[in-house]
């Protein structure tokens, strides 16, 4: 069974206060039910104690109830990014910056990351990492209890990574130089694989973070080799599976995603150098792949202007169009695909950028759209209680001003948005 510190943050997690004073007629212009792809009009959504309550024909406001005119707008699920780096400093040219930075200042830029991030749009995000182990897990937690805004959170607490691989903070100072909460999750064997993930889910974690291979934006490691073994990370997501969770796997290189689906993870994120085996193993062992597929753009243009380190930088242009060949190829091959950004590498808020690329690159609106909504809900866990406007699910809603079934990218000003029955912008 899970720890019992993860079951109190999951309750808290999944359901956030304040509430709304009282009930809320929601009058929608054009309802979008992402799991059929109708687009129905004159409806109002009746939410009561956080949950949608019922859908109907709108009528006279319910007694006792407040009516709230969003009848110029298309309503929609909240959003929902499961890569994000919420709880860290953001990517810059300075190397040493998450050094530079406190766990309580790195706290406290991550509740100004979470504002931006609601405001967008974004209900839930699934953060998959930091620098300084656990910020995330005190973040999800002050916004869960209602003490700072933000989207619900599901945490990793740190990355599992070998020595100065993929998950570390290379290049700055000696790594065992580094401070502990720093090092949280470094393993060098499966022995250690599994202590460090029975720790994390110890100290409030939801699920885990493998890095199986180098990274783009880690001094000293390349994208396409394997860092993880297999038997670490089957490890690993042993304990996962004990404690009633699941392992996510940072991989670029074909052979890292394959040796992590054999292992057993529930999802890959990146997947820029997959292939056509790494495709079909993923889609036969209903595997996710969550693939960044707008950042390197950003990397690209802002990295270049701002002097990020020359070894990012290529790197970047090595992943950025095969990693987005590889997603065109999943897309045909009907590979489960799930929406996350890498937010955190450019400025959060900016997150519902990525929905125009997906399209560009394969997808129709209604399925990137479905990809940030009950697809995601899907992947962790939660689709009984988010991921679309339904009877019974928490009364999470965004309103915009245009169709975003003909125009994706009007999901990127979002007018209005709904948190469990609480209006946040």
């Amino acid at each position: 069974m899970r720890h019992s510190v993860t079951f109190a943050a999951l309750a808290l997690t999944l359901a956030a206060t304040p509430v709304s004073a009282r009930p809320l007629y929601v009058e929608a212009g054009h309802l979008l039910d992402v799991e059929s792809g109708a687009v129905k009009t004159g409806q109002c959504v009746l939410v009561e104690d956080e949950r949608v309550a019922r859908i109907e024909p709108c009528g006279k406001t319910p007694e006792g109830a407040e009516r709230l005119d969003w009848s110029a707008y298309w309503v929609l699920p909240g959003l929902m990014d499961l890569h994000t780096h919420l709880a860290d400093t953001g990517q810059s040219a300075d190397l040493a910056a998450p050094l530079k930075t406190s766990p309580a200042a790195t706290a406290l830029l991550g509740a100004q990351n979470a504002r931006v991030t609601l405001d967008a749009g974004f209900t839930t995000v699934r953060d998959v990492g930091t620098y300084r182990g656990l910020t995330d897990v005190a973040l999800r937690d002050a916004i869960a209890a209602g003490e700072v805004p933000g989207p619900r959170m599901f945490v990793a607490g740190a990355y599992i990574t070998i020595p100065g691989g993929g998950g570390e903070l290379n290049g700055v100072v000696p790594n065992d130089q580094l401070p502990p909460d720093m090092r949280l999750g470094v393993v060098k064997n499966a022995q250690e694989a599994h202590d460090k993930a029975e720790y994390l889910f110890g100290h409030g974690v939801d699920f885990l973070k493998l890095i199986a291979t180098g990274a783009v934006l880690a001094i000293g490691t390349e994208p396409g080799q394997p860092e993880l073994t297999e038997d670490e990370m089957r490890a690993a997501i042993e304990v996962a599976k004990a404690h009633g969770s699941y392992a996510t796997a940072h991989a670029h290189g074909a052979e890292g995603i394959k040796a992590a689906i054999r292992a057993g993870v529930h999802s890959i994120e990146h997947a820029s150098l997959i292939d056509d085996e790494g495709l079909r193993m993923a889609r036969k062992a209903g595997v996710w792949l969550v693939m960044d597929i707008y950042n390197g753009d950003y990397i690209n243009d802002v990295g270049t202007k701002e002097g990020w380190p020359e070894e990012y930088l290529r790197k970047n242009r090595e992943t950025t169009e095969t990693q987005r060949e590889g997603f065109a190829k999943a897309v045909k091959m009907g590979v489960k695909l799930a929406y996350g950004t890498d937010s955190g590498v450019y400025p959060h808020g900016l997150n519902a950028r990525q929905f125009a690329y997906m399209v560009r690159y394969g997808m129709t609106p209604l399925q990137a759209i479905r990809a940030a909504t009950i697809d995601a809900a899907t992947l962790i866990g939660h689709d009984k209680e988010l991921g679309s406007i339904t009877a019974g699910k928490f009364a999470d809603m965004i309103a915009v001003a245009g169709d975003p079934l003909q125009n994706v990218r009007v999901l990127e000003s979002v007018a209005h948005v709904m948190k469990v029955g609480d209006v946040v912008k």
